[in-house]
């Protein structure tokens, strides 16, 4: 039986993929560990039942879990997020040690979310133990330090970019979620022979019909969006498309998740006057995504306009896709190509309100058998792309 390690700071109860590749592996036989954190994503605290003196070994779903410690990351504050990554990286150290010294494991895994420091305990168990390392690249350091941090300390940005090099040295194989990443990892070296493009795929959670008991939900057309409410996903833009809309009280704008940002939305609600078109739902399990796409009648996915974004598709692509639920775009680079060549929705420009505000008044005037044909080629599309059988059966040939 194959020993797996998975090195990441976010896992289940937090929805992120590296759940389906544990799950899955332990289901095909693999004994899997997961080096982990207290979880505490998006929300700021940790998860109920979840603390520094609870829960910091359990077993889920015969994935042996061992959490290390961390000082939550709050409801924003650099100060507080830097103590959140400063803290995981200190106290994974020493468990990657021990690990290292007294585990046994045949394949040791980074599933890379931010930050890139969660890399380097696999790095010492790798070495420790003279086994294969596989780097799964979600997020580019330093450069999202950078655009989403605004970091502009050269010494900081090269101190991280040495430390990111020094991973990928280190890395048997480079599992790239974008082929947009692949310029900037070759610019940190010659890794053209690790390099192996791994996609996000849709939750399994998603498929099917929901049957979840929802909030109050408005009548009308629905444009939701799905997931973390964060900088990243350029609520200002959103906001000012909702505030353009404002008339317009056929069109509802449905935020179904939580994040830093959220106050912030709360308060333009209230100041512009915007309470009537658009609502807040809170955070949900994954489990009643598919309750809520349901309601929708489009799904909104939205990155700022920085150059890093341009390189990747959302997450929440392969999840709107799967519901078979049309997409609107407000975003550069490569989640609006795979949307035009998938044909599943509308593509406007990142930061670009008024041409969000504009397509999606055309969307709500459209037929409705038109958007259903959107939403059935975005499914196709998932299914032949972004499948996580078909994903999981790559990994592990890429570890055999």
């Amino acid at each position: 039986m194959q020993k797996v390690l998975i090195c990441t700071n976010h896992f289940y109860p937090e929805t992120f993929r590296c759940n389906d590749v544990a799950f899955e592996l332990v289901r095909l036989g693999y004994d899997v560990t997961v080096l982990t954190a207290i979880p505490d994503y998006p929300g700021g605290k940790f998860f109920e039942g979840y603390g520094f003196f609870k829960k910091r070994r359990e077993t889920v779903r015969g994935v042996k879990v061992i959490r290390a410690f961390i000082i939550p990351r709050g409801q924003g504050g650099v100060i507080r997020l830097l103590l959140n990554y400063l803290s995981y990286f200190l106290s994974s150290l020493l468990v990657s040690i021990r690990l290292g010294l007294f585990g046994k494991f045949d394949r040791v895994l980074i599933h890379e979310t931010s930050p890139v420091m969660i890399g380097v305990p696999a790095v010492i168990v790798k070495k420790l133990q003279k086994i294969p390392l596989y780097f799964w690249v979600l997020d580019l350091w330093p450069e999202s330090l950078q655009a989403a941090g605004g970091v502009n300390n050269p010494w900081v940005l090269g101190f991280f970019r040495r430390m990111t090099t020094w991973i990928y040295r280190h890395s048997d194989k480079i599992l790239m979620s974008s082929k947009g990443f692949e310029s900037s990892i070759m610019e940190k070296g010659d890794f053209a022979n690790k390099l192996i493009y791994f996609p996000n795929w849709a939750d399994k959670a998603l498929e099917g019909h929901g049957e979840y008991r929802l909030p109050a939900m408005p009548d009308g057309f629905i444009a939701m969006f799905a997931g973390n409410m964060g900088e990243a996903q350029d609520f200002d833009h959103i906001m000012s498309a909702a505030r353009l809309l404002k008339e317009e009280k056929n069109i509802h704008f449905v935020f179904v998740g939580d994040g830093r940002k959220r106050p912030w939305v709360e308060e333009y609600c209230e100041k512009h006057g915007l309470q009537a078109t658009v609502h807040w739902v809170g955070r949900h399990p994954v489990e009643a995504m598919p309750s809520f796409f349901e309601k929708a009648d489009v799904m909104l996915m939205t990155l700022k306009d920085v150059s890093i974004f341009n390189l990747t598709a959302p997450a929440k692509l392969q999840a709107y896709m799967s519901a078979s639920k049309p997409i609107l775009a407000m975003m550069n680079g490569e989640g609006p190509r795979i949307v035009t060549e998938a044909q599943c929705g509308k593509c406007v420009p990142a930061a670009d309100a008024e041409g969000l505000a504009k397509v999606l008044k055309e969307m709500s005037r459209m037929d409705k058998a038109e958007l259903v044909e959107m939403g059935r080629r975005g499914k196709i599309y998932q299914q032949s792309h972004f499948d996580l059988d078909q994903s999981i059966r790559h990994l592990m040939e890429i570890m055999e």
